[in-house]
């Protein structure tokens, strides 16, 4: 809607014309383009680590019986319900002394070590899938001469497709829609970095438009309901289309991993 039609009060749904100054307005406050890769990035890389990693502890603990089983379990699920907000402060404290405190490695070291954000979960969805694979096929495997790590590559992942399209969107999604920990760890709070993502440029998305407004060479229209709703309709439009083509794989996994409540 234009800023008449936004407020004309005849007018609740259709504008009497389409507009779509708005979005472009959104998008270069926003710097768009820029910030979507950025998010990408952010959320894709660590996604990737928390296959690799989920994977091999949930067939590890899928596979083998060990000493200390039972407590690796405990502390996996205590993990998951211990809120984050628990452990930030120290957490940041050890990013600190690490020296990667506003930089992408924040989020990688922890997902490539099974540590990422919800990674119980994955690693949860990964053991119980694995469970379900006859133990015969990885018995056959051996005697044909594969060793544990050669069993996993060629039997067990290859049957695992549900469960990695599960984990890949669910990890996806979190790691998109994380602001806070994003502005924390990554986007820095004390010095800022380059590293930002959509959900914090919506965030501060009328500072962000309050500086692009006073730089604007034609002239910007001044922030209302219209532009900011454009703004939030950017930030989550990548997930729509991500879902819209995963839609059918996505609840087929769900499905076949057995998850529910999500």
């Amino acid at each position: 809607m234009s800023l008449d039609d936004l407020l004309d009060s005849s007018i609740k749904w259709l504008p009497s014309s389409f507009n779509i100054s708005n979005y472009t307005q959104a998008a270069q406050s926003m710097d768009f383009f820029q910030s979507l890769w950025k998010s990408i990035v952010i959320a894709g890389v660590p996604t990737l680590l928390n296959l690799v990693s989920c994977a091999l502890a949930g067939y590890g603990l899928a596979r083998f019986d060990f000493k200390g089983k039972m407590v690796v379990m405990g502390v996996i699920l205590l993990n998951f319900v211990l809120p984050s907000q628990v452990t930030m402060i120290p957490t940041y404290v050890l990013y600190s002394n690490m020296g990667i405190l506003n930089s992408l490695w924040t989020f990688i070291l922890p997902s490539a070590l099974g540590m990422g954000i919800n990674s119980p979960i994955f690693i949860l969805i990964f053991m119980q899938f694995f469970r379900q694979i006859p133990k015969v096929l990885i018995e056959a495997a051996k005697i044909d001469g594969a060793g544990h790590f050669k069993s996993f590559v060629r039997v067990a992942l290859p049957s695992a497709k549900p469960a990695f399209i599960t984990v890949s969107l669910f990890s996806f999604v979190w790691y998109w829609n994380e602001s806070y920990l994003t502005e924390l760890y990554v986007h820095g709070v004390m010095t800022t970095s380059s590293w930002t993502t959509l959900v914090i440029q919506l965030d501060n998305f009328a500072d962000n438009y309050s500086s692009y407004a006073s730089t604007a060479v034609s002239g910007a229209t001044s922030l209302n309901e219209s532009i900011s709703m454009a703004g939030t309709m950017l930030s989550i439009l990548p997930l729509l289309l991500l879902y819209l083509v995963l839609q059918r794989h996505f609840v087929e996994s769900i499905d076949r991993t057995g998850i529910t409540g999500e």
